[in-house]
C-alpha cells in the first residue's frame, strides 16, 4: 500500500515536470517523495531485523554473522543516502 502511494507521488512528479510547473513546487514534492521512500526503507529494515536477523541469531553460527553483516551494510547505505 505504501509503495503504491510512493509510486503515485513519482507519477505526480513526472506530470509536474511535463506541465512545466514551478521548480520550487517540484523540489518540494521531490523532498516529500524522498522522505516517504526513506520511511518505507526503515520499516522494511525493521521488519528484516525483527524476523530474518533475529531468527538467524537464535540459530547462531556463520548464518547469523552473515545476516548481521548484511543488515549492517544496509543501514550504512541508508545513512549515506
Amino acid at each position: 500500500m505504501r509503495l503504491r502511494r510512493i509510486e503515485g507521488q513519482f507519477r505526480g512528479l513526472q506530470r509536474m515536470v511535463d506541465e512545466d510547473k514551478y521548480c520550487i513546487d517540484i523540489l518540494t514534492q521531490v523532498s516529500a517523495a524522498t522522505s516517504a521512500l526513506k520511511s518505507f526503507c526503515l520499516s522494511l529494515l525493521e521488519e528484516h531485523l525483527a524476523h530474518c536477523v533475529a531468527e538467524a541469531a537464535q540459530k547462531g553460527g556463520p548464518e547469523a554473522e552473515a545476516k548481521v553483516k548484511e543488515a549492517s551494510d544496509a543501514i550504512a547505505r541508508l545513512v549515506r543516502s
